[in-house]
């Protein structure tokens, strides 16, 4: 892997910043105001989509706010319209999700993923505008997708990983009957300055935990852990070379009014004096296709990330699993683009291929 690639093998759009929840860990700086997408720039974004997905197995165009549901059934519809030939996915948090909504999903061939993480006791981080707890809307719009047969993921956000915790969120997801889970341990990015450092034997023994939770019963696809399994599998066979892909993806999250922010969404909403407001340019101005051309030779903030993946292939010996720290991580707990290790790689890759390795060799 070298470089960042000129395709992308999905986009993620923003069709509202507005969220109706204010969770407590959440990266976004704008979740308070209603700034929605002109459909001038789906349309805009969909020149070039439309191509690439003619040439792809799959290409997915990921609605992600905000809550993507607060644009409403119209706007979302009117935005998904210039987009041919790819497969929609909607990140929502079902507080919204009603019998009209899972109508629409049914008819837009939506595949819907929700965030909530786990039993209502995990949930305190969900609040409300008003700061009440969110849990029962959440459990009530859950509830109704699953009473119109419409699949579903689930996001789950661990902010406490230990190893007690495991079976409990992985019963509670099995009785949930979602098809994939993934598993994100809080991160330290955005608007959310919480540290996310936790005791190193804490974390991999939580993923051991979770490891043999699924493998009891592994009735649905968790996300990490089988990335982890294919990676292991990938050395023992001698064709790790071949996980990772030759350039890294670009990303591109297409925000409300067209600018472009690429490898880390969690970049868009914000500016630093050294490196502006992070935006590679803007779809109303500039096709997406150039955009990403130029981004991807760029000397800015860009450039330093790349050489900071390139330490990292240098000095970790973890880089054919992982691939180098999210860009967002870096600056959020860094400062920089160039540094290496983060808590999210201790936590997320280095403690998750650690974990599942360990319950192997007790196996």
């Amino acid at each position: 892997m070298s470089g960042m690639a000129t395709i992308p093998g999905y986009v993620v759009m923003q069709p509202t910043t507005l969220c109706n929840l204010d969770c407590t860990y959440c990266y976004l700086p704008e979740r308070a105001f209603n700034r929605p997408m002109p459909v001038a720039v789906a349309e805009a974004v969909a020149i070039d989509v439309n191509e690439w997905a003619k040439d792809a197995d799959r290409f997915s165009v990921v609605w992600h706010g905000g809550e993507p549901m607060a644009a409403g059934r119209a706007a979302l519809a009117d935005l998904m319209a210039p987009f041919r030939g790819v497969e929609h996915h909607l990140q929502t948090n079902a507080t919204l999700i009603d019998d009209a909504w899972c109508e629409f999903f049914a008819e837009h061939d939506l595949r819907v993923s929700i965030s909530v993480d786990g039993p209502a006791e995990r949930n305190s981080a969900r609040v409300t505008r008003a700061g009440r707890p969110a849990y029962d809307r959440i459990e009530r719009g859950i509830a109704t997708l699953r009473a119109h047969r419409v699949p579903f993921s689930v996001l789950c956000v661990v902010s406490d990983p230990r190893p007690e915790l495991a079976a409990e969120l992985y019963r509670y997801f099995l009785d949930l009957d979602c098809d994939v889970l993934g598993i994100n341990i809080e991160e330290q990015e955005g608007v959310n300055g919480r540290t996310n450092a936790h005791a190193e034997a804490s974390v991999r023994a939580f993923w051991a935990a979770l490891v043999a939770e699924w493998r009891r019963d592994p009735r649905i696809h968790v996300r990490e852990i089988e990335h982890a399994l294919r990676y292991a599998g990938a050395v023992l066979a001698g064709t790790a070379d071949d996980v990772l892909p030759r350039r890294l993806d670009p990303i591109p999250t297409i925000a409300v009014d067209g600018r472009v922010f690429v490898l880390s969404p969690e970049l868009a909403g914000f500016s630093d004096e050294r490196y502006g407001d992070f935006a590679s340019g803007n779809v109303l101005r500039t096709p997406l296709r150039q955009i990403l051309y130029a981004a991807a030779d760029a000397p800015g903030w860009v450039g330093e990330f790349l050489t900071g993946v390139e330490k990292c292939r240098a000095t970790c010996p973890y880089f054919g699993f992982c691939g180098g720290a999210h860009a967002a991580n870096r600056y959020f707990e860094l400062g920089r683009f160039d540094a290496t290790e983060t808590d999210h790689c201790r936590n997320s890759k280095i403690r998750l291929l650690e974990g599942v390795l360990d319950h192997a060799s007790a196996d």
